[in-house]
C-alpha cells in the first residue's frame, strides 16, 4: 500500500482509537508540516506538534514518511519548464485552490 493510501486510510475514522486523538486535531498538524519541516515556525508551534507526534503513531509514521519522500526529491534535478508550461501549471494550481 503506497504512502498515499496509508495516511489516507489512517485519518477517515473520525478518532484514532490507540491515542484519542480527534481527527480534527491531526488535520490541524498535517497542515502546518511543510512550515514544520521547514523550520518556519514558533518555537511553542513547533512543541506543539513535537508533542502530538510523540503521541501519534499514526501522524508521526506520516511526518518520517514525508521527510524520506523530500530528501529523495531533494536529489533529482528536474528538466527545466517553459514559461508557458508554468504559467498554465499556476493557473491550474490557484484554480484548484479556489484562487483562480
Amino acid at each position: 500500500m503506497s504512502t498515499a493510501r496509508r495516511a489516507m486510510a489512517i485519518y477517515r475514522s473520525p478518532l484514532h482509537p490507540h491515542h484519542g486523538h480527534s481527527k480534527a486535531r491531526c488535520v490541524k498538524v498535517l497542515r502546518r508540516l511543510s512550515a514544520y519541516l521547514d523550520d518556519e515556525l514558533s518555537v511553542g508551534i513547533c512543541k506543539e506538534i513535537r508533542k502530538h507526534l510523540g503521541a501519534c503513531p499514526n501522524c508521526e509514521e506520516f511526518v518520517a514518511s514525508l521527510r524520506q519522500t523530500v530528501s529523495l526529491c531533494g536529489h533529482v534535478n528536474p528538466a527545466p519548464l517553459s514559461p508557458a508550461f508554468k504559467a498554465r501549471l499556476r493557473t491550474q494550481i490557484l484554480q484548484a485552490a479556489g484562487r483562480g
